[in-house]
């Protein structure tokens, strides 16, 4: 294995990455969940994008490749009316020239990825938390909601099957979270959401102990940890 270094919240950590990225690991597992979540396969390229600075560099650590910071302009997902401005940074990583081709497989048959597309997550099974992580901060998103004093936790993705198995994740999850129904979005993608009750619980086991791996986005954690503060003062 070796060490990379990341920084979070300002400090700097050590992330073991093993040298295959296609090992049962859980820095593979947090990789491939933001690839799912963020990213797309080809057969020789694979590119993920990240919101976070700390987590972009840890997914580079995990598998080489570049890494640029780019400015996007998107509608929000549950209303196209509104759009948000946001720094995003996009790791690329291209087959090699010679015979490995990417990540050392001949093409995207030889990743967690079969011939439709779709992901194949059992080389990272004992790693089911790290994988959810990289998911949620690849498609997820984290919020105080003001109108009922509460956390919200949800999925959106246009890929419906990788939603459903996001859900068998968190049902399988030793924190008790309840989720609700597939919906569609206005964008023509899908959604769901972790029950408000649940999702200060299921939160805090989702980043709990993650600064002993690296494996996490630091604003993602401070997002969460701002909206369960909020959550409290609202109760209070």
């Amino acid at each position: 294995m070796s060490d990379a270094q990341s920084s979070a919240d300002g400090d700097a950590l050590e992330v073991s990455v093993p040298s295959d990225p296609l090992a049962g690991h859980a820095a593979t597992a947090y990789f491939w969940g933001h690839v799912a979540g963020s990213g797309d396969v080809s057969d020789d390229r694979i590119e993920v994008v990240a919101n976070d600075e700390a987590s972009a560099g840890v997914l580079a650590a995990v598998a080489g490749g570049d890494l640029e910071r780019e400015t996007t302009t998107r509608d929000y997902a549950h209303d196209t009316s509104i759009t948000r401005t946001e720094d995003e940074y996009v790791l690329t990583i291209d087959a090699d020239d010679g015979e490995s081709g990417l990540l050392g497989r001949s093409g995207a048959l030889g990743l967690p990825v079969d011939g439709r597309g779709n992901y194949r997550f059992g080389a990272f099974a004992g790693h089911e938390r790290e994988l959810l992580r990289g998911l949620l901060e690849g498609c997820g998103t984290v919020c105080f909601k003001s109108s009922s004093g509460t956390v919200g936790i949800s999925f959106v993705h246009d890929d419906r099957d990788l939603l459903a198995f996001a859900r068998e994740l968190i049902a399988d999850c030793p924190v008790d979270a309840p989720t609700g129904d597939l919906s569609e979005t206005s964008s023509g993608g899908y959604w769901f959401g972790v029950d408000d009750a649940a999702a200060p619980d299921f939160g805090t086991w989702l980043y709990e102990d993650c600064e002993e791996t690296g494996l996490f986005a630091p604003s993602r954690r401070r997002k969460l940890e701002r909206s369960l503060e909020q959550a409290d003062a609202y109760d209070e």
